[in-house]
């Protein structure tokens, strides 16, 4: 019998990764149904991660937190009680995705549910949390998830700082002496991506602002709000040293930082994680000559040489001399370049159906047809 491992991130703004798996899944059984479908959805750290958590087995757990502009909503992490360890993905809080009616907020939006979903996680008994962060809705430097988690700020006036990078500016004093002693014993990993420091032209403020709504003289007082909150920071901290330049400290509009200088989080690329959390290697290590790997995404694009999921997933599969086809909404990859990646061959939906809108509202069935072109491509009918 010949296996698949469809190991797919989503389909962002369509459908979830285990949608993809699944769609995909039922595509290839359709055409040939001695096929064995392993589906595993993977994500790259940013949101889509707790999915993946919970496919993996782990237990969702349900929590009240505040969001990126200070509504009450449901949020979740994943949790694993055999190894302690918690899964917390920021977009489930702190998103963009959260914001009332999708208006930005780039000067008032918090991070402050995310410290709130840590706690619950400490609170849970968690001894090891990994912190996935994507797609937020804040620039605050991670102050507001620091707060949440006992850390004190006051205005330079002593009064309780407001939320937000556009606060951060009156920021007068800092104290982390009150933060949640479990901190101490708890190891956090930094699942992401992104390498960008907290300040500068490469900074959280100038290239992630815009993305969240920031006009340019937002992302002005965003940088000066940063930067006044960085030395903040570093004099709290007392001699530990400035991780402002570090990369991936502009992550999540600087929520990285926070958890790199006063956590003392361990960054590691988010899909390495993630592959990791699903058990990635010993699938593949189960597959034999004959099968095949089918991974994707939304859009393969340049970002996705960059460390994306289906990269990540390809460049396992090729180690270990597996064929990979993928399944996407668009792509603008080479061939060259998909080869470069260990692809042998992309299958986006825009072949299937050129109108945008239609695709992504008929995602489930149009991969469903990729699914089955696949299998007649690579298993075709003796």
């Amino acid at each position: 019998m010949r296996t698949v491992l469809v190991a797919s991130d989503k389909f962002k703004g369509s459908l979830g990764a285990p949608g993809v798996c699944a769609a995909v899944g039922r595509g290839l059984t359709a055409h040939r149904p001695d096929l064995r479908v392993v589906r595993m959805p993977i994500a790259d750290g940013g949101d889509g991660t707790l999915d993946a958590a919970v496919g993996a087995g782990y237990a969702r757990r349900e929590v009240v937190v505040t969001g990126p502009t200070g509504e009450r909503l449901a949020a979740a992490f994943a949790w694993h009680a055999g190894t302690a360890t918690a899964v917390v993905e920021m977009a489930q809080a702190s998103g963009l995705e959260k914001l009332p009616g999708g208006i930005p907020a780039p000067l008032a939006a918090t991070t402050y549910g995310t410290g709130e979903l840590v706690r619950a996680a400490l609170d849970a008994g968690a001894r090891r949390i990994i912190l996935g962060v994507g797609g937020s809705a804040s620039t605050d430097g991670g102050l507001g998830f620091l707060e949440a988690l006992g850390a004190l700020a006051v205005n330079r006036r002593g009064r309780a700082l407001g939320r937000g990078g556009g606060a951060l500016a009156d920021l007068g004093r800092l104290d982390f002496t009150t933060l949640d002693a479990r901190l101490a014993t708890c190891e956090v990993i930094l699942a992401t991506d992104v390498d960008n420091p907290l300040l500068g032209p490469r900074g959280a403020a100038a290239v992630y602002g815009p993305q969240k709504g920031a006009s340019p003289t937002d992302v002005a007082a965003l940088e000066d709000g940063l930067r006044h909150y960085a030395d903040a920071v570093h004099r709290a901290c007392g001699s530990s040293p400035d991780v402002s330049e570090a990369p991936g400290a502009g992550a999540a509009g600087g929520l990285g930082f926070a958890a790199l200088a006063v956590l003392e989080a361990t960054t590691r690329p988010g899909v390495e994680v993630v592959l990791e959390l699903v058990g990635f290697a010993d699938a593949l290590a189960r597959l034999r000559e004959g099968d095949l790997v089918i991974t994707g995404e939304g859009s393969l694009d340049a970002q996705t040489l960059s460390g994306k999921a289906p990269a990540g997933v390809a460049r396992a599969a090729l180690a270990r001399g597996l064929p990979v086809a993928a399944v996407c909404g668009r792509r603008t990859l080479t061939a060259g370049e998909l080869e470069g990646l260990g692809i042998t061959r992309a299958y986006a939906l825009t072949e299937l159906e050129q109108d945008l809108q239609k695709s992504i509202r008929n995602a489930d069935a149009l991969l469903g047809t990729l699914g089955h072109r696949i299998a007649e491509d690579w298993f075709p009918a003796a």
